[in-house]
């Protein structure tokens, strides 16, 4: 009989719980421990799963093979650095790091010892776009649209909504697009704490291909939409309902040989009420449900089985740490008042702190303060 990968999981808050109930349904896992420094996370831990849950993750060193780190993203480079040095193969949550430099050190402490790292870009695994009428839509597009929104739910406070959320259209639309980013232009804002809150950006590749990328973390109104355009058409993801609409313009339209001034206007009546049926045939596809998380559990075990790379690799989400890094550099470079004497960046505070009159006192610090972002 195959031995059995042994599993850790590396921080018990809400996601990590996850990943520990569904690494014990991966055949190829045997799940040693869980371990998270806080009392009430442990607790919560043993209620969910049978493995021994810890205070410090040194004291699984020597017995296992494999760990998914769920910490914090501050702590992901000291964590991971720490595993991989042991020989250890991950699964990282998405981001990889908290900066492009402990991103860097996190992928060359697995060369070093010939690891495997995967990163835990969830939406890779979403059958909504991953199936065979969808797949020709998505490749080589030539413009990307996404809104990704939810409420607040004060978890992953110490980054911004750029490397929480956007991450991970933004995995998605380098991994569609296929090609270097060229130009970047970012504006956020913080409406709860230190991080911005809200962030649109839009990218320029190398090939053509423009995205232009939203996200919230204080919307009223969730949702995970992207829209993707090709030469050949067009398709409308929405990941939350794991459901494609794809838009196929009829050849006629294809090769611009459709003339609109030539048609009479019974035709014009005609196609007014039928135009997603004769000129841009509509279809609808709605995947089998599916658990996204459970498909890269799995993956990440085969890719430590089979001794290949795994879907999501370390270098790719550090591609991805590296344009959230030039989208969190143009944020944080946005004035809000066309001019660097006004307000700047996500806090929207002035760039240099002025003496507000004579009642303040000269000696006392009363002057805003920036703080960086993400």
């Amino acid at each position: 009989m195959t031995k059995r990968i042994r599993l850790a999981v590396i921080g018990a808050g809400y996601l990590g719980r996850i990943h520990a109930r569904l690494a014990q349904q991966v055949a190829d896992f045997e799940l040693v421990g869980v371990v998270d420094p806080l009392p009430e996370a442990r607790r919560l831990a043993q209620a969910e799963c049978a493995a021994p849950v810890l205070a410090d993750y040194h004291d699984l060193i020597g017995q296992i093979d494999a760990a998914v780190v769920a910490t914090p993203t501050s702590l992901h480079r000291d964590v991971s650095c720490d595993l991989l040095k042991q020989g250890i193969h991950l699964l990282v949550e998405k981001p990889l790091a908290a900066t492009l430099a402990e991103a860097d050190e996190i992928l060359l402490a697995a060369r070093a010892r010939d690891c495997i790292v995967q990163v835990g870009h969830i939406e890779r695994f979403n059958p909504a776009w991953n199936q065979p009428e969808v797949l020709p839509l998505v490749r080589e597009p030539k413009y990307i649209e996404a809104s990704r929104a939810s409420g607040y739910t004060f978890r992953s406070t110490d980054i911004g909504v750029v490397l929480d959320m956007m991450i991970h259209d933004l995995d998605l639309a380098l991994s569609f697009a296929n090609s270097p980013v060229r130009h970047v232009q970012a504006l956020g804002i913080s409406v709860l704490g230190d991080h911005e809150d809200v962030a649109q950006a839009r990218l320029e590749f190398a090939n053509g291909c423009v995205a232009n990328l939203s996200a919230s973390r204080v919307s009223f109104r969730p949702q995970r939409h992207m829209q993707v355009w090709s030469d050949r058409g067009c398709v409308t993801l929405d990941f939350a309902a794991r459901t494609a609409a794809t838009v196929r313009p009829v050849t006629e339209l294809l090769q611009r040989e459709f003339d609109l001034d030539d048609i009479d206007p019974q035709t014009r009546l005609h196609l007014k009420d039928h135009l997603f049926e004769d000129l841009l045939p509509v279809d609808r596809f709605e995947a089998a449900e599916t658990n996204a998380l459970l498909a890269e559990l799995n993956d990440f075990a085969a890719s430590i089985r089979d001794q290949r790379q795994p879907i999501v690799t370390g270098q790719q989400g550090r591609d991805v740490l590296a344009v959230a890094d030039q989208i969190l550099q143009s944020i944080e470079e946005h004035l809000w008042d066309g001019n660097a004497a006004g307000r700047v960046g996500p806090l929207a505070m002035p760039a240099a702190a002025i003496l507000r009159g004579p009642h303040w006192s000269k000696t006392a610090d009363h002057s805003p303060r920036r703080r960086e972002a993400g």
